[in-house]
């Protein structure tokens, strides 16, 4: 039998520690080693347990989580799921190094979805390779700009998801303005995609924001798939717009990258160009696969600087990816297929 997933939960909430403690226990792959009321408690615990990945609450007395992250991640690198409520900066703790997030549930209702979902990141984050996390761009760079010609006909599609966070922002944070269109999609609830999109138009040069239905996709825009939803690309009278939409699971995500992926390759063709960043599962392999077959260029982050090298890794052994690349020179190769399709 394959050895038990070593959890260390850590939140002030003695109710919510044991409940928690009881419900993820209750999976035949995970064993619960200890708990913890605040960091301190936390740190000692493990030092003594070794747990295979730490569950922390972000609001917590004496020290919050993030400051827990931030001294814990560079001295002992763990596999950490963030467990929050919206209110949480969750995204200053994936940056301190948390691997992925849960929402807190708001109602009784979504208690069982809510370990459900748990459980999975937990196994997720089991796998994360956290020495890489500080693996990427430095975001003090800033790229040349692309040559313009054409770049109404281009359209670049990102797709990840555990890791992607991170991975994301550090190649949006340093393209130039003058960026063909983009579209992303990265996987994570509803609420959480607006806020991400907030956070990334705060730190880049590119206008981002989280997709409507018909957004316009014009070159210096980002548009993020919204939680919840689908997300295609469509053309309406020469220009290219987004369609949201109420959907199915595909790949198991809603939104999900092979449905973003495959209206690229439908819509966009051959001026497209496909990015598969980290994330477990498959979601988006096929969908860039279709990209690559209509003469667009396609990209995938290599297994070294990816957290999860799971959907890279389909991608890759698939046919999908043209090019792998470390993190920290996709956007380089980016400005580069550009310039030459405008050029």
């Amino acid at each position: 039998m394959a050895r038990k997933i070593k959890v260390l939960i850590v939140d002030d909430s003695l109710l919510f520690r044991e409940t928690l403690a009881q419900e993820i226990a209750k999976d035949f792959g995970i064993e619960v080693v200890g708990t913890a009321e605040d960091p301190f408690v936390a740190r000692d615990k493990i030092l003594e347990l070794q747990p295979d990945v730490v569950t922390l609450d972000v609001e917590m007395p004496k020290m919050d989580g993030i400051a827990f992250l931030k001294k814990l991640m560079p001295q002992y690198p763990l596999p950490v799921v963030v467990i929050s409520s919206v209110e949480s900066n969750v995204f200053e703790a994936l940056s301190a190094g948390a691997v992925d997030f849960v929402a807190k549930p708001k109602s009784k209702a979504g208690t069982s979805t809510f370990y459900n979902e748990l459980i999975v990141k937990i196994k997720i984050a089991s796998t994360a390779k956290v020495a890489q996390y500080k693996l990427k761009a430095d975001e003090s760079v800033r790229l040349h700009p692309v040559h313009q010609a054409a770049a109404d006909e281009t359209v670049i599609a990102i797709g990840a998801s555990t890791g992607g966070t991170e991975a994301l922002a550090s190649i949006i944070n340093v393209l130039p303005a003058e960026m063909p269109g983009i579209v992303i999609v990265q996987h994570m609830p509803p609420v959480f995609t607006k806020m991400y999109a907030e956070r990334l138009n705060n730190s880049s040069r590119l206008k981002v924001k989280e997709a409507q239905d018909g957004d316009e996709l014009y070159p210096g825009m980002a548009l993020v798939a919204p939680g919840d939803y689908q997300m295609e690309v469509v053309r309406d009278r020469g220009t290219f717009k987004v369609k949201c939409f109420k959907g199915e699971k595909v790949s198991g995500h809603c939104p999900s990258v092979d449905v973003l992926f495959r209206s690229v390759a439908s819509t966009v063709g051959k001026n497209a160009l496909g990015v598969i960043l980290t994330g477990m599962g498959s979601d988006g392999a096929k969908g860039l696969l279709e990209i690559r077959k209509k003469g667009a260029f396609t990209i995938g982050q290599d297994e070294k600087s990816s957290i999860v090298y799971g959907m890279p890794m389909v991608a890759y052994n698939i046919g999908a990816v043209a090019r792998q690349l470390p993190l920290d020179r996709i956007p380089q190769e980016l400005c580069d297929i550009v310039s030459q399709k405008n050029g």
